[in-house]
């Protein structure tokens, strides 16, 4: 395992980046930041307590799972867990914010973006994530990226809680534990 990104390097990259949504629309009130089950939900409680530090106003923060919106749903989970999506307003006619951990294949936000749909159709949808790994089978970029990192193809990203913190790390298949019931190696 390597750290591809620390606690400070995190910690700069979100408030650059709460920045830049805020200068984008001319503040945060009324955003909806939606973190994506499981990896993007901490990033997005940071990043909207960043927003809230740059200007307070309300932003409304919830949580999609996207098991049921897999491609792969109904081979590669076999007993799969779902879990509740909690979208605190209708979406119709607001600007919501998608946040992930990391960003390859695009298939994840593809997902996240069917499961969105079934709660109202939002004026806009962008994309925030922390790492870029590249690699995209889908034509799903993000608008707003800490890092963008290639790793070999046997590596993979995550995004974890060390305390208050943040962490990415890398890790290659051979050290990555266990593999899930999707057959994904997650972090030991």
């Amino acid at each position: 395992m390597r750290v591809l990104l620390d606690a400070a390097s995190i910690k700069r990259g979100l408030i650059r980046v709460a920045g830049q949504i805020a200068e984008r629309h001319q503040g945060s009130s009324g955003l909806v930041l939606i973190g994506v089950k499981s990896g993007g939900v901490p990033v997005a409680e940071r990043l909207k307590e960043c927003l809230q530090r740059i200007e307070p106003g309300e932003i409304f923060m919830g949580t999609v799972d996207i098991t049921l919106y897999r491609d792969d749903a109904a081979s590669a989970l076999p007993n799969p867990q779902i879990g509740p999506s909690h979208i605190p307003v209708a979406l119709d006619g607001r600007r919501v914010l998608l946040v992930d951990d990391v960003v390859g294949t695009g298939r994840t936000i593809r997902a996240a973006l069917d499961a969105l749909l079934d709660y109202g159709r939002p004026r806009s949808v962008e994309l925030m994530v922390v790492v870029d790994r590249g690699g995209r089978e889908l034509p799903i970029q993000p608008d707003y990226c800490i890092q963008s990192s290639r790793v070999a193809a046997e590596e993979r990203i995550y995004v974890r809680e060390e305390g208050p913190d943040l962490l990415a790390v890398v890790r290659s298949f051979a050290a990555a534990g266990t593999a899930n019931a999707s057959g994904r190696r997650e972090p030991s």
